[in-house]
């Protein structure tokens, strides 16, 4: 299927492995040039170099967190125009409703929510100039269903989806469309993260931990960046013009819900 996209411009953000991986390779291989961010310069530059040589699109690649205003900044001024944005940043971490405060909850929602909206309002008026645009948050299936244990991007990603949902109907007639990304546990550090924890909670092994949440997926398995990425592709593409403010489960069916 031809995406209509090449020669389209997208910044990635978070974009040096997994799902922003796997979201800038996608966009790639579809012929959009990328600004890639993420917080470290060396798997960054490596990710960069890997997708010139492999889909032969000019790839820029700016280090820094970008929830530092400064950092974007600098990220927002290397990308320039674009015309799609795939917003990411990883996830607080795991523990009880009593570890957290003020602080806590501050640091999350400036990077699962504050943060997706800072670039949203930087970059949504040159798409509406232009008549085209999409933008995908990589959020979580926890908007859909809770975990327990993720209290802090439950508020957060729940707050960013919020926002989505009253912005994307504002922007929709302009040929600009906001979307969602709510993926389960996926094959990134980021499951590696959530199985350690359970490995340090239960005294379990790596492997007991995965098989255990592998059973609780209706798919019997994690899910792979490509697939995400190619998710991400299609709702960036010509093809996807009537989707606007949708949360789109990723998650093996994992949450089970009718609607």
């Amino acid at each position: 299927m031809d995406l209509g996209l090449h020669g389209k411009r997208a910044l990635v953000c978070a974009a040096s492995k997994g799902l922003g991986r796997g979201c800038a390779e996608a966009l790639a291989e579809a012929g959009v040039a990328l600004t890639i961010n993420a917080r470290g310069t060396e798997a960054l530059e490596a990710t960069a170099q890997h997708l010139r040589d492999t889909h032969g699109v000019p790839v820029t690649a700016v280090a820094g967190d970008i929830t530092d205003e400064g950092a974007r900044a600098e990220v927002l001024a290397a990308a320039g125009d674009v015309d799609i944005l795939v917003t990411n940043a990883g996830g607080p971490p795991p523990g009880l409703w009593s570890d957290w405060d003020r602080a806590d909850f501050i640091q999350a929602l400036d990077a699962n929510m504050l943060t997706p909206i800072a670039l949203m309002k930087a970059l949504l008026p040159g798409m509406m100039a232009r008549k085209w645009g999409r933008v995908v948050n990589i959020t979580s299936s926890s908007i859909k269903s809770p975990i327990p244990q993720l209290g802090l991007s439950n508020a957060a990603r729940t707050g960013l989806t919020g926002y989505v949902a009253g912005t994307s109907r504002q922007v929709a007639e302009h040929g600009v469309t906001i979307n969602n990304l709510c993926p389960g546990i996926h094959d990134t550090d980021r499951a590696v993260s959530l199985d350690t924890a359970v490995t340090k909670a239960t005294g379990v092994t790596m492997d007991e931990a995965r098989k255990t949440r592998e059973a609780s997926i209706p798919a019997k398995r994690y899910g792979t960046p490509e697939e995400f990425g190619a998710t991400c592709a299609f709702l960036c593409s010509q093809h996807a013009g009537f989707i606007v403010g949708q949360n789109i489960l990723l998650d093996g069916g994992a949450v089970v819900a009718t609607v």
